[in-house]
Formats: C-alpha cells, sequence, structure tokens
C-alpha cells in the first residue's frame, strides 16, 4: 500500500557471489527506481567476513536511505523482487546469496510480523551494518533510545573493512 506521508527507512545490502561489488551496485540504482521510493543517501562499500556456514567468500556491504510512501511490508515485496532479478537462492540459512537486501529501520516504528521485524533483529550486532549505517546518519537513535555511537562501541570495526566511497 502507498502512504500519503514519505517515511524514511535504511536499508542494508549484502552480496558474496557473482561478482558482489557489481551486485550492491546494480542494486543501489534499482532502489532509486522502486515507485514511491527516493534514494537520499548511500554510504561506503565495506567488505566483511561472511557469518553463516564456513567456506564462503568474503561479503560485500552498504546501507542505502530511502524516502518512501511505501508501507513497511510493501517495501519488503519490493526488495525481495529485486533480490529476485539478481536470482537470489534461499537454500542455506546465512549461506552466500547473489543479493540480500534487508530493512534495518523504518522511521521510529517497531514492527514484529510474521514476514518482517523492524529494527533487523540483529543490525546492533553486525559490523557491517552499524559502520555504514554510522557513515550515513551519525546522530541516529535506534528505537529504544539506544544511539548509532553508543552501539559502535559494543560492535568494533574488526576486519570490516571500507573499500570505496
Amino acid at each position: 500500500m502507498i502512504l500519503a506521508t514519505l517515511s524514511r527507512c535504511y536499508v542494508g545490502l549484502g552480496s558474496n557471489l557473482e561478482d558482489p561489488r557489481q551486485q550492491v551496485s546494480t542494486a543501489l540504482i534499482e532502489l532509486s527506481q522502486l515507485p514511491g521510493c527516493a534514494l537520499l543517501a548511500s554510504s561506503s562499500l565495506y567488505r566483511s567476513d561472511p557469518i553463516g556456514p564456513a567456506g564462503q567468500p568474503d561479503y560485500i556491504n552498504a546501507v542505502a536511505l530511502l524516502e518512501t510512501r511505501l508501507e513497511p511490508e510493501a517495501l519488503l515485496d519490493q526488495l525481495q523482487a529485486i533480490e529476485q532479478q539478481h536470482q537470489r537462492v534461499r537454500q542455506i540459512h546465512w549461506g552466500p546469496r547473489t543479493l540480500d537486501l534487508d530493512i534495518i529501520l523504518y522511521d521510529d516504528i517497531v514492527l514484529n510480523s510474521t514476514r518482517l521485524t523492524i529494527p533487523h533483529p540483529f543490525a546492533t550486532e553486525r559490523n557491517f551494518v552499524l559502520w555504514p549505517l554510522a557513515e550515513l546518519s551519525p546522530e541516529l537513535i535506534f528505537p529504544g533510545d539506544r544511539s548509532i555511537n553508543d552501539l559502535l562501541v559494543a560492535c568494533p570495526l574488526g576486519t570490516l573493512e571500507k573499500i570505496s566511497v
């Protein structure tokens, strides 16, 4: 459903298959073309170690800031359609993928439906989400009054590497 008012949301992007840099770069263009949405900003690209099954290639990650008139689940539908265009296959939980698009935050709402949890349930634990997010919005406050700076202290950069601006 399309809303009358604009909302701001952060979308995490990740890929570790079939030219991950290109997958993420193309997905950013596709996000900018979503109906009812505008891409306001995107972070640098980051290289991160894989989470999940051993033997996966490293990931390329980024975060995008969108302004949207889409309700959260309608936006999720659009993100999953982009993943399908990139031939995303869901075989193994946290397994390798051509493209992963996750809603990290959507305004200041807290949502827990069968299809979608906002804020993203693991966002505050993952350096490949928090550091690009802080790059875009260094004053960001998560629901529950947790500042991005406090979250970064608890989630160090580690092996996360900025690879482009």
